[in-house]
């Protein structure tokens, strides 16, 4: 069961227990079910689910523990904004149950999956957000309240300081996976970060077990209140990136 992601979590330092790997093996068969009907993500074979997305989420999982980010015992607020097929945040929920996680999604019938896949795995203290992440981080319960944001995938760096950063509490943090374009990224996110109260912490090599791609770890605080006018109406963060 799960060959490749049981080996790779055992080079991060991971024993994954029976109940963990039932819920994985399960959560495969639900995302190659539903993947090719609502277009959940390209990578769907038992190979690719293992690598792509289960072991980067663990991985990044990993890389949050070393860094003092994400408590074994996963009390902080997490909210993973794109989450799409659930990653990277089902994994990590996965791994610490006692995780308190929000997917936001704004593509209807993914968050329905989402919902779908909370319920069949049995994961509690999970809310799935259907909506834009520019207008939910405006709404009360949502804006500042977050400790930690994850999100893959989603949007170059800049765009994401502005989708993600309004949703952080002051001193929160933003953990975002990059590829090979980082560092132009990096170059055009200072003037985002200056407007939005973020400040670049650290960036890191992330390691993933058999990953084909080197991917590096990006780490932004939240050092001051993000103002009132951020994040501007749907389409626009991505339209005219600060």
């Amino acid at each position: 069961m799960l060959p490749l992601l049981t080996s790779g979590a055992s080079r991060l330092g991971l024993r994954l227990d029976a109940g963990q790997l039932e819920r994985f093996e399960r959560y495969y068969h639900l995302l190659a079910e539903a993947g090719r009907r609502i277009d959940l993500t390209t990578a769907l074979t038992y190979e690719q689910v293992q690598r792509r997305h289960f072991l980067e989420s663990v991985a990044l999982a990993v890389a949050l523990r070393e860094e003092g980010l994400l408590p074994a015992e996963g009390q902080h607020p997490l909210i993973d904004v794109g989450s799409g097929g659930g990653f990277p945040g089902v994994p990590m929920k996965i791994l610490l149950p006692r995780l308190s996680l929000t997917l936001v999604e704004a593509t209807a019938k993914k968050a329905t999956f989402l919902r779908r896949l909370l319920k069949e795995l049995d994961l509690g203290d999970v809310q799935v957000l259907p909506g834009r992440a520019e207008t939910l981080a405006r709404e009360a319960p949502h804006r500042e309240a977050y400790q930690l944001a994850v999100s893959k995938a989603v949007a170059p760096l800049p765009t994401l300081l502005e989708l993600t950063l309004p949703f952080l509490r002051v001193g929160g943090v933003l953990a975002a996976p990059k590829g090979s374009g980082v560092d132009e990224e990096l170059a055009r996110s200072g003037l985002a970060l200056a407007l939005l109260g973020g400040i670049l912490e650290k960036v890191r090599p992330l390691a993933i077990p058999y990953a084909r791609h080197p991917q590096t770890l990006v780490l932004v605080r939240k050092q001051s209140p993000t103002p009132a006018r951020y994040p501007r109406r749907p389409g626009i963060p991505k339209k005219r990136p600060l």
